[in-house]
């Protein structure tokens, strides 16, 4: 199994998660699957198999034309992503905690019923 279709089950898992459970958590532990499958997607579209980082060491002219190289975009956007994902995560939570001191549930069902 390549590693897209890896990320495209865990993708579903993850999809799973937030459309049928009622837990806000677990909604959220759904959205958190959901992101590292997209990460995991993205690595593995720039991933070479026999391929070096594309990095000039001092004295080199550059002369790589028969080399295989890997690129490095989608591995920066993906680390940029890591990081804002576990921002949302942590900001959804913090809102989680002030639902839950509020309204004493988390389920969207009694939730809804109380607005």
């Amino acid at each position: 199994m390549n590693p897209i279709n890896i990320s495209l089950l865990v993708f579903m898992i993850g999809l799973y998660g937030v459309m049928s459970k009622n837990n806000l958590i677990k909604k959220i532990m759904g959205l958190t699957i959901m992101n590292g499958s997209i990460v995991l997607f993205f690595i593995s579209i720039g991933y070479r198999e026999a391929g070096l980082a594309p990095i000039l060491e001092k004295g080199t002219t550059g002369g790589l034309s028969n080399t295989i190289l890997v690129d490095p975009l989608p591995q920066a956007l993906m680390l940029t992503a890591i990081v804002i994902g576990i921002s949302i995560t942590a900001l959804a939570l913090a809102l989680i905690v002030r639902i839950y001191a509020k309204y004493k549930t988390l389920d969207i069902q009694q939730l809804s019923k109380e607005q």
